[in-house]
């Protein structure tokens, strides 16, 4: 597991700065409001600065940096220091009032019952052991605490032969629009290599995230299916057709 996750932090290391630039993107196009809006709307209904939140896998710093703005307090982790750079870079002024660490999400610094709320995407499907992350993340949620996990079968078409001719589908839809393709654009090879190893490259989701979460002791676990419309802009629904994000909710 040591060796793999090394893989992955160099991987997305070489990935951090162009990343960086597709959260810029996000910081400042209609996709900042998008998720803001979706996110608070499933949060505690206290006010702002009562609402600790956990931000697991923050990359370059998206979720952090958006609900920082709105007044939520933010503690924000990633496994890869270079990522951590570009958050803070990205935070400008809000920097300061973000706490950001270093940290494995499957193995967590945290104490028990720290958080009211944990926000994460786009980071179970490249992690080794998600069972034991869910775990990790289920115990430093206070009682009553609110998990928000987003994140779609991003691999699946490397073992299904008809997804990937959804997913050839979609590249050449991008193609033909001349928009920017989110996954060529990458080291696709070297990303394909790692996905294959990845326990929920070929797991049906996210019906493995409710039957683990709902086993962990979550409570109200619910799984929104194809919800990209409502925080995707016309580029990213155009790449992602065949790849429909979900958010997996469930409260401690």
């Amino acid at each position: 597991m040591q060796g793999q996750l090394k893989e992955l932090e160099q991987y997305w290391s070489n990935r951090a700065e162009g990343y960086s630039m597709v959260n810029q993107e996000e910081l400042a196009g209609e996709q900042h409001e998008k998720w803001l809006r979706y996110l608070t709307d499933r949060f505690p209904h206290k006010s702002a600065d009562q609402v600790s939140v956990l931000d697991i896998g923050t990359g370059p710093g998206f979720f952090a940096i958006i609900l920082t703005e709105a007044g939520y307090p933010v503690t924000a982790v990633d496994y890869t220091a270079e990522m951590l750079k570009q958050a803070r870079q990205n935070a400008g002024p809000l920097a300061d009032r973000i706490v950001w660490k270093t940290m494995d999400a499957q193995n967590l610094n945290f104490e028990d019952h720290q958080f009211d709320v944990i926000v994460s995407r786009n980071l179970t499907w490249n992690l080794d052991n998600p069972a034991r992350a869910y775990s990790e993340w289920h115990r430093v949620l206070k009682p009553g605490g609110t998990l928000l996990n987003f994140d779609a079968n991003w691999y699946a078409y490397l073992f299904d032969e008809e997804k990937r001719r959804l997913y050839e589908k979609d590249r050449a839809n991008v193609a033909s629009l001349k928009l920017e393709d989110q996954y060529t654009c990458t080291d696709i090879d070297a990303m394909e290599t790692l996905a294959r190893r990845m326990p929920l490259s070929n797991t049906p989701r996210p019906r493995w995230d409710k039957e683990v979460l709902t086993g962990l002791g979550f409570s109200s676990v619910l799984a929104e299916e194809d919800m990209g419309n409502q925080v995707y802009s016309f580029m990213e629904r155009i790449n992602n057709a065949a790849t429909p994000l979900f958010c997996v909710r469930a409260r401690k």
